[in-house]
């Protein structure tokens, strides 16, 4: 009896593969960049002066160290032959030449990192230019995550998948607006129903996040002695703005709102609360959130204010409805609780503050154009220049990856920065591979779950690191 012979691999599984070794070969290359920065901000360097094996020293103190930097040297012998199994399967495989070019560069300097790496341990670290092993380090990074991005683009993408917007000028005079939404006749349920109306402008779901960036900006600046009262004010004050800020947008965006399905059941969109109502509302909120800032202090106040402006205006008026950068410079106003918890301790703005509030900015696009993919109908009703509507989805798919990978290169400067140890290290490695691993599989699959799936990813990401952070700051 003759027996069947085992199938092929489908060019799509060799793709997946390719990909999947890929984004390990990235996240190799993270986890050495996060255990080298450990490794410098602990100075087990010291502890390891000879290459490419560790003494044991003398001192029984140095033990830790001596853990660190072995770590490290062997990190590096499993991620070096992450690479070199990367760049066989590059030259010999059937990859885009500009691809297997990038992947080569970055094997390239994965040997003179190691050159470097090697000189610094037995030399002493004066004997190489300052930052020099770090910088190698993460243009290997760079390379490996372009190669992964233009690998994908090229497996999954199409040439024009762009999507023609609706003029906002036309969204706002259409004549088949959202019709008024009708109170219930009980007195206890229209209360009921316009309570929970002025609670839903004020956008809850956003407090959470922006409350935990607040509170680790907060844990940076004091560590252990942050006090309670300094936590209420600021949590306070911060989600009193965040609700302004939301009740603004309401108000702003109402007659777009109409036009879209995700939107269109709004307060205002349906008619539910009358807009001198909301604006009121908002003033209300923006004044409360400013007293309770100022019994903290003035910084925080100011930076309470130009969070709630620039959300409101900049943000919600010239950014949303005129520019395919709205949500990357957008990502400021998620970036400026981190200044705001550091100077409600410290009442001024400190280079651990800007990192953090550099991985808010960083992360903001990569967590919401998984959003615009998944409403990119919507948005195009709604006339604005979403990535998806004004680029196409290829091409949004393909930033997502570029700026996961920029987020993490800002999580190891916030290390190097401010001496996060190894659980905020273990916290980045772990949810950033699980975010990165959502976004590859929404380029194969390219539906609106897959684009839910990796929108999670990039919460959990960021919620988990800000928790790692607080717990570093506060009790470790």
């Amino acid at each position: 009896m003759a027996t069947a012979s085992a199938p092929f691999p489908s060019p799509i599984d060799t793709r997946r593969r390719f990909s999947a070794l890929l984004a390990a070969t990235a996240l190799g290359v993270y986890l050495l960049l996060i255990v080298g920065a450990t490794s410098s901000i602990t100075d087990a360097a010291s502890a390891c002066s000879t290459w490419p094996t560790c003494h044991t020293p003398s001192d029984p103190l140095s033990q830790t160290e001596l853990v660190v930097a072995w770590g490290h040297r062997i990190a590096a012998v499993l991620v070096g032959l992450l690479v070199a199994a990367t760049t066989i399967s590059a030259v010999f495989g059937d990859i885009s030449s500009r691809v297997r070019a990038v992947i080569v560069v970055g094997a390239a300097l994965y040997v003179v990192q190691v050159g470097v790496g090697a000189v610094t341990a037995i030399a002493g670290p004066a004997a190489i230019a300052p930052g020099l092993h770090l910088t190698l380090g993460l243009a290997v990074f760079g390379a490996i995550v372009l190669a992964l991005a233009w690998d994908l683009e090229l497996a999954t993408g199409t040439e024009d998948d762009t999507i023609e917007a609706t003029p906002l000028e036309e969204v706002q005079s259409a004549d088949d607006a959202a019709a008024p939404r009708s109170l219930p006749d009980g007195g206890f349920a229209r209360a009921r129903l316009t309570a929970f109306a002025y609670f839903k402008m004020m956008k809850p779901r956003l407090m959470w996040l922006l409350c935990l960036v607040a509170a680790a900006g907060m844990a940076l600046a004091a560590g252990p002695d942050l006090t309670a009262e300094t936590i209420v004010a600021t949590l306070g004050g911060g989600v009193l703005a965040i609700g302004a800020s939301g009740t603004f947008n309401h108000v702003l965006e109402r007659d777009v709102d109409q036009k879209m399905s995700r939107t269109a059941d709004r307060p205002l969109a349906n008619e539910l609360i009358p807009v001198r109502n909301a604006l009121a509302f908002g003033v209300l909120l923006t004044g409360a959130s400013l007293a309770v800032f100022l019994t903290i202090n003035t910084l925080a106040a100011a930076l309470g204010l130009a969070a709630i402006i620039f959300y409101s205006v900049v943000y919600t008026l010239v950014l949303k409805p005129n520019t395919v950068q709205n949500t990357v410079i957008g990502g400021a106003a998620g970036a400026l609780p981190a200044l705001i918890g550091w100077a409600a301790v410290t009442n001024e703005i400190g280079w651990p503050a800007l990192a953090l509030a550099g991985v808010i900015f960083l992360w903001t696009p990569a967590h919401f154009y998984n959003l615009a993919l998944a409403y990119k109908d919507d948005y195009a009703r709604g006339g604005f220049p979403m990535m998806p509507v004004v680029r196409g989805e290829t091409e949004t798919r393909k930033h997502i990856i570029y700026y996961i990978a920029a987020t993490l290169v800002g999580t190891v400067a916030l290390a190097w920065i401010t001496g996060l140890g190894a659980l905020y290290a273990a916290t980045v490695v772990v949810f950033g591979g699980i975010f990165l691993w959502a976004a590859i599989v929404l380029h194969f699959e390219q539906t609106e779950a897959a684009a839910f799936r990796s929108f999670h990813a990039s919460n959990a990401f960021l919620g988990a690191v800000l928790v790692a952070v607080l717990i570093d700051a506060l009790v470790i």
